[in-house]
């Protein structure tokens, strides 16, 4: 990775809203179970396994880090990510690229609601401070040196 990439990546994550990293946690997880299944697919087992590692500690960092006290559906996100941990553990021994489409299958679809989630909430949060703005113009500048 060059060094302006690399940068580039890093000040992305930190500037990043929590939405917005769940989606970018998202992203790369259904890029790893993409290229892990094509791997598999094609014979190289080495590079599938590399991406299904990394999309297992994707979905450990999100269970771990899953407050399943805050909504209600939590525990069952919860309980998804341990199912996806297993299967994808098991596609990686037995080197099944059927499993990881199983696994993408369920990814895609919740990485999408995430990102429209996100999206929404940013407009929410955009027209919020808009209408803040609107209702308190600043002060006239020779009220606040006075």
């Amino acid at each position: 990775m060059t060094p302006l990439r690399a940068r580039y990546l890093n000040d992305s994550v930190t500037t990043a809203s929590p939405a917005q990293l769940l989606v970018m946690l998202y992203d790369r997880l259904v890029l790893d179970l993409a290229r892990g299944e094509e791997a598999l697919r094609t014979g190289d087992r080495e590079g599938g396994s590399a991406h299904l590692k990394h999309a297992q500690d994707i979905l450990i960092e999100l269970r771990t880090t899953l407050d399943t006290s805050s909504w209600s559906g939590a525990p069952g996100l919860a309980a998804l990510y341990g199912f996806l941990i297993t299967e994808l553990i098991s596609a990686n021994i037995r080197g099944n690229a059927d499993k990881v489409a199983v696994c993408h299958s369920l990814v895609a679809p919740l990485r999408d609601a995430w990102r429209e989630a996100a999206q929404s909430t940013a407009a929410q949060v955009t027209a919020a401070q808009a209408a803040q703005s609107a209702a308190s113009p600043a002060e006239p500048a020779i009220a606040r040196v006075a």
